[in-house]
This record gives C-alpha cells, sequence and structure tokens, in this order.
C-alpha cells in the first residue's frame, strides 16, 4: 500500500468533481434502490485517481456553504445571476441555484460519505468554495496543488510559492498542470496578474461582463503596462495617456465596474480552518460509511479511496 508522504498538500473544489462525474457517467448506473449513482461513484473514482497521481500531507474537500455571497452580488449585481433558479431571480436576496434533480441528494451521499471516512470538508457562509481554498493556500506552509475545472482559481498559481492548479476541464484522464509558465503561455500573464487579466476580459460563467472591447490579448497587455487596474485606471486619466483612444474611453466608463469587480474576482481568504488537517489514520465512522456505501452501491470505490488515502477502514 503506498504511504502517503509527499509534502504537498492536495486541495479539492468539491462541486467541480460532482458535477463534472454527473455529466460524464451514464444515467444508467444507478444505486441498489434505482437511484441515479454515478455523480457518487465518479466523484470518488476521480479523487482516487487525482491521490495517487499527486500523493499529500493534506488531503482537503473545498465545499460552497454560500455559493453566490450576498457582498460579491451588492458590488456586481449579474454575479452569477443566470445561475439562479428563474422563481427567485427578480429578488435581489436570490440564492437557490439550479442543480439537476438526480444531483441534489448525490450531493449529500459525497459529503456524508467524505464526513464519515473524516476527511476534511470545509466551508462558510460568506465564503465560495473558492475563497475556502484561497485560505487554504494562504496559510500552508508547504506546495499546494488546487484541483479545480475553474479557470478563477488561477490567480492562486505561483511558482515563487509551489502552488499549482491541476485543472481537470479536459478530464481526469487528461490532466493540467498550470503553473506560471503555462499562463505566460496561454494568456501573456501570470497567476499574480490572472485576477485584473479576468476582471477585464470578462467571464460570462460569473456574469462578469468585462469592460468593452477588451479581449484576452488587450488584458493581458494593458495589465502588463499598467501593472494592476490602479496603474490601469490612473493611465486612462491621464490626459497624456498613451492608451488608444477608443481603450482609454471603455476604461472611463468602466471605472465603476472595475474597481467593484476586482474585489469580487479576488478571493476572499478569512474563511476560519481548523488548526489541523491531517489524514485520519482510520475511518472516523465505519458504521456510517459502509450503510452509505452500501445504500449508493460504491463499496468497492469507497475501499479504493481508503486504499488509495492509506486510511484504515476498521480500528
Amino acid at each position: 500500500m503506498t504511504k502517503m508522504n509527499s509534502e504537498r498538500n492536495l486541495y479539492f473544489d468539491t462541486a467541480t468533481l460532482y458535477y463534472r462525474a454527473f455529466f460524464a457517467v451514464p444515467e444508467s448506473i444507478v444505486a441498489p434502490d434505482g437511484t441515479p449513482s454515478g455523480a457518487v461513484r465518479g466523484f470518488l473514482d476521480m479523487v482516487s485517481s487525482i491521490i495517487k497521481q499527486f500523493p499529500a500531507k493534506e488531503v482537503v474537500f473545498a465545499w460552497d456553504d454560500d455559493w453566490r455571497p450576498q457582498w460579491r452580488v451588492d458590488l456586481v449585481p449579474s454575479y452569477k445571476l443566470h445561475r439562479v433558479d428563474e422563481e427567485v431571480a427578480d429578488q435581489p436576496d436570490a440564492t437557490f441555484e439550479v442543480i439537476p434533480d438526480a444531483l441534489s441528494p448525490q450531493i449529500g451521499a459525497i459529503s456524508l460519505i467524505l464526513d464519515s471516512i473524516g476527511l476534511p470538508r470545509l466551508g462558510q457562509q460568506g465564503h465560495e468554495a473558492d475563497d475556502v481554498l484561497g485560505a487554504l493556500v494562504a496559510k500552508s506552509a508547504g506546495g499546494c496543488d488546487v484541483v479545480t475545472g475553474d479557470r478563477d482559481l488561477f490567480q492562486l498559481v505561483s511558482d515563487r510559492e509551489s502552488i499549482r492548479v491541476i485543472s481537470i476541464t479536459k478530464g481526469v484522464k487528461n490532466l493540467e498542470l498550470v503553473d506560471d509558465a503555462y499562463l505566460t503561455n496561454r494568456y501573456g500573464i501570470t497567476g499574480a496578474q490572472y485576477a485584473d487579466f479576468s476582471m477585464l476580459r470578462g467571464d460570462p460563467s460569473d456574469g462578469l461582463p468585462g469592460v468593452k472591447g477588451i479581449g484576452e490579448k488587450t488584458a493581458a497587455k494593458l495589465i502588463n503596462e499598467h501593472v494592476d487596474i490602479n496603474g490601469l485606471i490612473a493611465a486612462a486619466r491621464d490626459d497624456a495617456t498613451a492608451l488608444a483612444p477608443a481603450v482609454r474611453r471603455n476604461l472611463l466608463e468602466s471605472q465603476n465596474y472595475m474597481k467593484a469587480a476586482g474585489k469580487v474576482v479576488r478571493l476572499k481568504t478569512t474563511a476560519r480552518l481548523p488548526k489541523s488537517l491531517s489524514l485520519p489514520k482510520v475511518v472516523k465512522d465505519p458504521e456510517s460509511l459502509a450503510l452509505l456505501a452500501s445504500a449508493w452501491g460504491v463499496e468497492k470505490h469507497v475501499a479504493r479511496l481508503l486504499k488509495t488515502l492509506d486510511i484504515n477502514s476498521v480500528t
């Protein structure tokens, strides 16, 4: 059995995995009672596969206790609005995300399985899972790998701090290891510049419109020339600016958006974290885990995860 002796930490953007599993695994995969269980099975298998490739001393699952924090909506009202249930979308404090009916109970099962094993599953009101990941990386004393399909987390990447993103956008079998070199090659910026770059370019998946007329190439050029958003706004306000007239005009018209969106895009790193995030040596609640595994028909998949993590199923 492989010992988990790496000095790196492995942090999961949990929702990315269970959504990907839900849409990737055939609907014909069901629990013994006929309930769809593909997301549960796929999630466990993906986690096992990634941990096998990237052994770690800490394995933590970030959870969306607050997927659309009100403070972000207050700054940019369109933030994730397209994901809100249409029945409440016109309400200023709308927070009900549309989740496929067949996925919702599987999310609950995944949370119970992780808790029964004793694996850290962390979420907090006022913080998205991304923010929890930001807090985990900020407190870490060693190298970190963040597993996600969300480009927003590219802002965590830092060669100097040995922080990488394991992108599963192309699937677990086609993982992409994102470091500063990857970002420079793909976008022309580094992880430290990614938040400002993303805000300028816009992100339809998060309801961020971006600045009119500014795409990826222009956004990267502007950030490299002016350091950050404050420098860019200062340049736009300067009558002697070298900015093209149309770019300057669009930037000036978008000043309020840029200031607000800059705060929305940047991760909040204030989530409360446990003092210890060590992997358990034995399953926390073997009886509950056995019942869950049986009910969802994932006994082999749970066993595989425990073996990969070197966690004993009984005391």
